[in-house]
């Protein structure tokens, strides 16, 4: 056996050092967009160049799995912490607006929006659970991040009723975060009709500094009929104001303006063009045995300027 020079042996160690930190920035590249499962903490993260953007969450005290929070290319959290994280200064109302969600009020007639802990025993029949049962792909990678799972809808009466399969498409880069959504909806033993209702069928809570002002106390009403009413709220910061795709002003009410919302994420938070998204209109559709897909988009970019109301916790 021939001996080595100590030059030898260092010249070796070094160029072993080397391609050890060229494999492992290589790594990082191809995985920049990264998606972790946790399934005993009942949750998947997707991060982004090292920065956590959302998490696909199942707790078991809400009705549905939803991604939450949602975060900025900047960190802002665009997203209300109620009923999850509850924050100084939110509203209260609604707790079943948590994150972002996807579900319908009247499905063959069983309501599964606006489900929470808050409904009454006498009312839970009437009311549906969306649970979540696998993860089937988790994909990381540099510039895109899969995440598909499989999901039950079950009635009150614990009927399954629908099969769903979604996945999930994530993309970011310095100035934006994007969301892709194909959710596959397959009946199970019987027709399943989604009625006409305005409940439905993605929504999103936004933070309080992206809400319109409420300079008096409000009542909100849900498609039966139940009443919530909220306080006025401190205005502070708060100065959301959205324009229709026509360009006229338009509260922040249903799924297409709770979209809009978040595009001002990290702006002056004034005005706000509703993002490109597509987002599926159901009236009266059944399902039968045939899977019928809905595609949703959602896209966050970042302004130049940070609002001086930006959570980044």
């Amino acid at each position: 056996m021939r001996a080595l020079a100590s030059g030898t042996v260092s010249a070796i160690v070094l160029f072993a050092f080397v391609v050890c930190c060229v494999a492992a920035r290589q790594n990082s590249f191809a995985e920049r967009i990264r998606i972790v499962p946790n399934e005993g903490e009942r949750r998947v993260d997707v991060v982004i160049d090292g920065q956590p953007f959302t998490s696909y969450i199942w707790p078991e005290r809400l009705a549905k799995p939803v991604l939450y929070p949602l975060r900025s290319a900047r960190g802002t959290i665009v997203t209300r912490g109620f009923p999850l994280e509850p924050r100084a200064g939110e509203r209260v109302d609604h707790p079943h607006h948590a994150g972002l969600w996807f579900n319908y009020g009247n499905v063959n007639g069983i309501d599964f929006w606006n489900n929470s802990g808050a409904i009454k025993p006498e009312d839970a029949p009437k009311m549906g659970n969306i649970r979540h049962r696998a993860i089937t792909l988790a994909k990381s990678g540099p510039d895109q991040a899969e995440l598909e799972i499989e999901a039950d809808w079950i009635t009150g009466k614990r009927q399954l009723i629908l099969k769903e399969h979604t996945r999930f498409v994530f993309r970011g880069g310095p100035n934006f975060r994007s969301i892709d959504r194909i959710t596959t909806l397959q009946a199970l033993g019987e027709k399943v009709v989604f009625d006409d209702d305005k409940e439905g069928v993605l929504g999103m809570r936004v933070a309080r500094a992206l809400e319109a002002p409420s300079d008096k106390p409000e009542v909100f009403i849900d498609a039966s009929g139940h009443a919530t009413a909220v306080a006025k709220l401190d205005n502070t910061g708060v100065n959301g104001v959205y324009l229709t795709s026509e360009g006229k002003k338009a509260m922040p009410l249903g799924a297409r303006a709770a979209a809009g919302a978040i595009s001002a994420a990290d702006s002056t938070m004034s005005r706000s063009q509703l993002p490109s998204s597509t987002i599926p209109r159901i009236r009266a559709s059944p399902l039968t045995g045939t899977p019928a897909a809905m595609v949703s988009s959602l896209r966050i970019p970042s302004a130049k300027r940070s609002s001086a109301t930006a959570n980044k916790n």
